[in-house]
């Protein structure tokens, strides 16, 4: 967003940033293991290619370095407000928000645009007894890494994105590790492997090779991929086989084998990219639990059953609280419109940027903008592109608020989460692409869809002051 602000000359921009460094994601999750689940040529900016990644899916630390690297470049260091998390945001009567951070200091904007991402509010089961564990616990996206896991017992609850990736890390070292399962994932193998010099060299000589493997990446993930999250039989199919071809060539027990087959439809949940995890629950140290988890008490972990399994130590690998969408911003608009209470009945707004009643306010990454088959950068670049076109119209229109019209944002929803209805999220019924009955995460087509969409501002559907 912020180099797109600058390609276009609008300089006068201020980044509140709630921590101490640049890299989102990248810099909070840092535990054994991570790495990105969409490969290096595509999980990247497109003006900002790198071609010396070290793998062809790329680790968590030269992830957040090319962040670094990309906001040094383009200069946005002078831009950013370090340790300055933003707490409220109110519209005023002379068409400006006063944002209000956590520290107590108050700033004025003509737009306002909430780029804080979904993942990063931790979430953690309430567990009876937790409070009682003799040892370490923590969430992985809150690794410590002065805890010694070396001959350990180790127990693990939840087994998804994160976890698959950590999970075979913890296996080389502890002496007993019991990963604790609610259901099963789709899990695909990586296939990962080192980038050589000589292909790193090739492709910095010849960037075109770079185009061609992200164009690669990009058109097999929207012509074969996607098509599954609607429910072809051919693409599913093939994804399915993808799936339970790792699964069995890996995993021998018939009953772990079973215990690791999803009930539910490929793509209904994230199918998890990942080399090593079923390597790791077929070690002999390791154990697969699905009993539900009774309590915690100072030994270990108490399934429902009445077993006792003893623990030194409790990693949650259990994900991030993504409903409500903008968990602790208060957001206020005309009329004294609370955002939580505008979206009491489940987030929802215009090409997941506008929402009707707050003006000269965009958001990224929002509501139905989230992928199940692409890169989430991609989404991003098209989102900031649509952006810098209403800042600029509306600076050129001699109006000073914009908002998109009430019905236009009506009529789009109802035609999103009627087309979310046939999609294969909808199967199931706990999943952190849903808010309840309703989809709030999930973009319902591909992503080249969403780039026409969002290629031009359109003045029409919006209200102007």
């Amino acid at each position: 967003m912020a180099v797109s602000l600058k390609k276009a000359g609008l300089n006068n921009f201020l980044i509140l940033e709630k921590a101490g460094e640049v890299g989102g994601t990248w810099r909070e999750n840092h535990y054994p293991g991570a790495e990105c689940d969409v490969p290096s040529s595509l999980y990247s900016f497109s003006f900002e290619r790198k071609p010396d990644w070290n793998y062809t899916w790329s680790e968590q630390g030269q992830i957040l370095d090319y962040l670094k690297h990309s906001t040094r470049k383009y200069g946005l260091y002078d831009h950013i407000r370090f340790d300055c998390e933003l707490t409220s945001a109110r519209f005023q009567n002379n068409k400006t928000w006063q944002v209000v951070t956590r520290k107590g200091a108050n700033l004025c904007a003509r737009h306002l645009i909430i780029a804080v991402g979904q993942l990063h509010h931790p979430s953690i089961p309430s567990i009876q007894g937790q409070a009682e564990f003799a040892g370490p616990q923590f969430h992985s996206a809150r690794w410590q890494h002065d805890v010694d896991f070396n001959g350990k017992r180790v127990a693990v609850i939840g087994n998804a994105a994160s976890a698959v990736q950590f999970i075979p890390e913890l296996a080389k070292m502890a002496g007993k590790l019991t990963v604790f399962q609610r259901s099963a994932n789709w899990v695909s193998r990586k296939l990962d492997r080192p980038r050589r010099p000589w292909q790193q060299a090739l492709v910095r000589h010849l960037p075109l090779l770079d185009r061609l493997a992200r164009l690669k990446v990009f058109l097999r993930n929207e012509l074969i991929v996607f098509p599954a999250m609607k429910g072809n039989r051919l693409s599913s199919a093939l994804l399915r086989l993808s799936c339970k071809s790792y699964l069995n060539s890996t995993i021998k027990d018939p009953t772990l084998r079973k215990r690791l087959t999803p009930d539910y439809p490929v793509g209904a949940k994230r199918v998890l990219v990942v080399d090593g995890y079923y390597e790791a629950l077929a070690q002999d140290n390791v154990r697969l639990e699905t009993l539900p988890i009774g309590q915690i008490s100072a030994q270990g972990i108490h399934t429902q059953d009445g077993s006792v399994h003893p623990a030194d130590i409790i990693v949650y690998g259990t994900g991030f609280t993504t409903n409500p969408f903008l968990k602790g911003l208060d957001i206020t608009g005309i009329n004294n419109i609370k955002l939580s209470e505008h979206w009491r009945e489940g987030a929802h707004a215009y090409l997941g940027m506008q929402t009707a009643g707050f003006p000269n306010l965009f958001f990224m990454y929002g509501p139905n903008t989230n992928l199940g088959h692409n890169s989430i950068v991609l989404m991003s670049e098209a989102q900031a592109h649509y952006i810098v076109q209403a800042i600029q119209h509306l600076s050129e229109s001699g109006f000073e608020q914009l908002e998109v019209k009430p019905a236009v944002e009506d009529e789009y929803n109802e035609v999103i989460q009627g087309r979310l209805q046939q999609m294969v999220w909808q199967k199931i019924d706990d999943s952190w692409y849903k808010d309840g009955e309703r989809v709030t995460n999930n973009w319902p087509g591909r992503v080249m869809e969403y780039q026409r969409r969002t290629r031009h501002f359109q003045p029409e559907n919006h209200n102007f002051q």
